[in-house]
């Protein structure tokens, strides 16, 4: 344990020290010489020569003092304590209570959740989902080095992320029975499909038909909910439905204010892009042209397929998989959250990380405070008014 400055070039700031020496030089008392008749007829005597005194040397310490203090300040001081090398034992929260009663581990070992903070086990279970992949490199890299580490993780192990934990120092991985808690995060699923200002015999319209057919109908709502107004209807779009608009003018504002809202639509694909958006390709065949674009525009987003829906004129709405792939398109996988924690032990990778140190800077801004005080009274001081 002990100081370290964080920013040692602040101490060039010391070299304000000059000031108040030259201060104190510059207001020695001046003797003025006084001419008396009989000292006329004097020899003249060559002076004594002045040496060099400072008056007042309990103020000018005190007002070095305070420039040190504001040096420490700007120089970071702060107080870096001694490393633990104490074992420690992470426990993940989804261990079965029967496996978790019978963990074990040495006397001096500091235990905690493996969760936000780091809580002592001694504490109630964290609620909701913890990022414990994220949250086992951040405690890695505030431990010191050398000290030994335990992760005890349940067998079905979340929320994680794609990337196997890669930890400076060897960790003795328990698996015991048990399961994280659920993240909450559903499968994707196709979309609802809801189509306005549709002509019940174009090709787009039979094309959609089509769609929701694939997508719907092993939830036996196959049916096509359509509108043949050109505005948002609140009956029919409940929560993440999506809407299709067939005509190729400009959205109204009706529709850019639903979609501000959260609302998405899936554009002809002769209506022009809104004004302030730009469209970035969400879907590309083999050879790069764009199948799927997309834009956000507030809460909501638009959809626009540039080739269209017609069957004629779209070689890709003839092809086997379209549905699926546009489905994908619109609607991507969730990544899985939880793996088996046998197979995902951290690897080790040795590294240190700079240790962190606890800033001073308020208790030095209260010394300043304090010296600051004790300056100003030492210097408009009555005695030392009268003694000048």
């Amino acid at each position: 344990m002990g100081l370290t400055l964080l920013f040692p070039l602040g101490l060039a700031a010391l070299a304000a020290w000059l000031v108040p020496l030259l201060v104190h030089l510059a207001r020695r008392q001046e003797s003025r010489l006084t001419e008396f008749a009989a000292l006329r007829w004097l020899r003249a005597q060559p002076r004594p020569r002045q040496r060099i005194r400072i008056d007042e040397w309990p103020l000018l310490l005190v007002r070095l003092l305070l420039l040190a203090l504001l040096a420490l300040l700007l120089a970071a001081l702060a107080w870096r304590d001694d490393d633990d090398h104490r074992p420690r034992v992470l426990v993940a929260p989804g261990i079965e209570a029967t496996a978790q009663r019978a963990l074990r581990w040495p006397q001096d070992a500091r235990v905690h959740w493996l969760a936000r903070g780091f809580p002592a086990l001694d504490t109630p279970v964290p609620a909701g989902v913890q990022p414990v992949a994220s949250l086992l490199r951040e405690f890695d890299a505030q431990l010191p080095p050398g000290a030994p580490l335990t992760v005890v993780v349940p067998s079905s192990w979340g929320a994680v992320d794609a990337q196997r934990p890669v930890l400076s120092r060897p960790v003795q991985w328990q698996v015991l029975p048990g399961a994280s808690p659920p993240s909450g995060a559903m499968a994707a699923a196709p979309p609802r499909l809801a189509v306005f200002a549709a002509d019940e015999n174009s090709p787009a319209w039979r094309t959609l038909r089509a769609l929701q057919s694939a997508w719907r109908a092993d939830r036996g709502t196959a049916a096509l909910p359509r509108s043949a107004d050109d505005r948002p209807d609140a009956a029919l779009l409940p929560a993440g439905t999506l809407a299709v608009r067939l005509r190729g003018d400009a959205l109204p504002p009706a529709w850019l204010e639903w979609v501000r809202g959260g609302g998405e639509v899936l554009i002809a694909s002769g209506t022009p892009w809104p004004a302030g958006t730009r469209a970035v390709p969400q879907w590309q065949d083999d050879a790069g042209r764009v199948v799927l674009a997309s834009a956000p525009l507030g809460r909501g987003r638009l959809w626009q397929l540039p080739e269209g829906l017609d069957p004629a004129t779209s070689p890709r709405v003839r092809e086997a998989g379209f549905a699926t792939d546009l489905a994908l398109a619109l609607r991507p996988p969730v990544p899985p959250a939880r793996v088996s924690a046998a197979d995902f032990a951290p690897a080790q990778q040795p590294r240190s990380w700079p240790r962190a140190a606890q800033p001073l800077a308020p208790l030095l801004a209260l010394l300043i405070a304090l010296v600051f005080a004790l300056e100003r009274w030492m210097a408009t001081a009555p005695r030392r008014s009268a003694a000048a």
